[in-house]
């Protein structure tokens, strides 16, 4: 048998792992950082289509006062989708918002 070199003792992933470990640090690299959340344009188009804006009526474009806001924040959880949708004047978004910050921050 022939002996083993120091090089040929190392630990080395086979293919395999190397391949889940080229993966997990595309995803890690590719992932928003925490506290930064990924949001689809579609999904609030959506939300716009099926309930249009309070102050204007209009399901696409600027809502003058009103903000689409997630009932339950994205950072903890909560869908980006139209069922998780609302309007809110932009009052008590500010107010929210900051609520949510400390909470997500946990």
């Amino acid at each position: 048998m022939a002996a083993l070199h120091y090089h040929q003792t190392k630990m080395k992933p086979d293919g395999a792992a190397l391949a889940k470990l080229i993966l997990l640090a595309l995803v890690l690299a590719a992932s928003p950082a925490i506290g930064e959340t990924h949001r689809d344009p579609a999904q609030r188009a959506a939300f716009m289509h099926q309930h249009p804006c309070p102050s204007t009526g209009k399901t696409k474009g600027g809502c003058p006062g009103y903000v689409v806001d997630h009932i339950k924040p994205l950072c903890a959880g909560g869908a980006d989708h139209p069922s998780n949708m609302q309007w809110q004047t932009r009052e008590e978004a500010k107010k929210k918002d900051r609520e949510e910050r400390e909470m997500c921050r946990r």
